[in-house]
């Protein structure tokens, strides 16, 4: 968990860093984002605990102890079978109750977060534009807030920086409620450029110049505060969504795809009947010539130009029809595969902590390594295995290339035959991983081919 927490920093550093958060604000993101990463840190941890379990009973000669008891892997095994059982059980419905409350307070609040300003900074010798209509700059800014040789330019997107503002000394403050920032400013003037009361408009017209020993500006902090935006807006996205939503959401998008095709046929319907007789003449029976090179034979000559200018309006008619209706297909297509992506991840979440645990606990049998060194490397060798197969089997689903029930159980289909496979070698005490082992067969092999 720690490690994915860690990726999860260093992949929004840039959203978190200068932007004044404060401490329990990037607390509560973390905890809301350590609830979402479960779904991958759980069945890693099934697989390297039970590699590092069964792998430290046969490094410490305990399984033999066990078998020679006459107790059998498998039934040395059910406790644990029993308790992760239990645990998988306990994923489904975190992933349903819990997890999609998580994914919302996350969602949400890492939106806030990502639109949120960069801290007001002022910086000695640069301009600083954060506040919008202003520039400020500060030539000395000294340790205890104090500016030197201020300069503060009014921006105005239409006339220009036509106010400007210069200080010789200056102290910084920002209120109790966080919400103005205030400048006292000491020995400065200021130089107003304005229009002036004559008809023709020149921003030259007027200058005026003030003095003054002591005065204090203002600036509206409210924009760099986070903005806490309403959780109902996120609420129809899929992974925020539980089982009981998912079948709802599933059921809605199924009617509204059905509804789509009858109401494409009842236009198409609609549209025949308009045009199947002629449009210039409806009422004019329809000569047919049994025996004609072209269509337009059939129609009379003066008027072969407008029905075919009407023709190509009909199949023009019928055509955006068609675009509008596939482009609502797709989308809709889209959506449904997105709800059973979901709907399919709660389960494979559960099963995939006992297909794991059936991978590690043969595995460390065979090996006989605890601790945290081989245990590690192959516990993340097959994690990446199912975890490359998942995605890649995900994004099809995504495309359109698979089914959602083939796409998201294809990491489970591919690692059951291999759970069943390596229980059935430590069952019969195989020496899959023994390199001593091959290095003997090897020896007998080349002894053979020299005989």
């Amino acid at each position: 968990m720690f490690i994915l927490l860690m990726l999860f920093l260093f992949k929004y550093i840039d959203d978190l860093i200068g932007k004044g958060f404060e401490w329990y604000v990037i607390l509560e993101l973390l905890m809301y984002a350590s609830a979402t990463n479960v779904a991958m840190a759980l069945p890693l941890a099934i697989l390297l605990s039970s590699i590092m379990t069964f792998g430290s009973l046969g490094e410490n000669y305990e399984l033999v102890a066990i078998k020679s008891a006459g107790i059998s892997l498998q039934k040395a095994m059910m406790p644990l079978i029993i308790g992760v059982s239990m645990l998988s059980v306990a994923a489904f419905l975190f992933s349903d109750y819990m997890l999609p409350v998580a994914n919302l307070k996350m969602g949400s609040l890492l939106y806030d977060v990502r639109n949120q300003k960069a801290a007001f900074l002022i910086k000695e010798g640069i301009f600083n534009n954060s506040i919008p209509g202003y520039s400020i700059r500060v030539k000395k800014k000294d340790s205890d807030q104090t500016l030197h040789d201020v300069l503060i330019y009014e921006r105005n997107t239409t006339s220009g920086n036509v106010n400007v503002l210069m200080a010789k000394e200056g102290q910084m403050f920002i209120t109790d409620d966080d919400q103005l920032l205030v400048l006292k400013l000491k020995d400065g003037k200021r130089y107003e450029e304005s229009p002036g009361t004559t008809g023709t408009y020149n921003p030259r017209q007027r200058l005026m110049r003030t003095e003054f020993k002591e005065t204090e500006q203002k600036f509206d902090l409210s924009g760099f505060q986070l903005k806490r935006t309403d959780e109902d807006l996120f609420k129809s996205n899929y992974a925020m969504l539980n089982l009981k939503q998912l079948n709802f959401y599933r059921d809605s998008f199924e009617l509204k795809g059905d509804s789509n095709l009858r109401s494409t046929y009842r236009d198409l319907t609609l549209l025949a009947r308009t045009y199947r007789t002629d449009s210039l003449n409806p009422k004019a029976p329809v000569k047919v010539i049994k025996k004609y090179k072209n269509v337009l034979e059939i129609i009379p000559i003066d008027s072969r130009i407008r029905s075919v200018q009407t023709a190509k309006d009909q199949i023009r008619s019928i055509k955006d029809i068609l675009s509008r209706k596939e482009l609502f297909i797709d989308d809709n297509d889209l959506r449904m595969r997105g709800f059973l992506i979901e709907l399919n991840r709660k389960f494979t979440l559960a099963i995939s902590c006992l297909v794991l645990f059936f991978i590690g606990a043969p595995l460390g049998a065979i090996i006989r390594k605890g601790g945290l060194g081989l245990p590690v490397v192959m516990s993340v060798l097959f994690f990446l295995l199912y975890h490359i197969i998942s995605t890649i089997g995900e994004k099809s689903v995504k495309e359109g290339t698979l089914t959602p029930f083939i796409g998201m159980w294809i990491a489970i289909f591919t690692l059951t035959p291999l759970g069943i496979f390596l229980t059935y070698k430590a069952t019969v005490d195989s020496a899959l991983f023994d390199l001593d082992f091959y290095k003997r067969w090897f020896k007998r092999l080349f002894a053979k081919n020299l005989e």
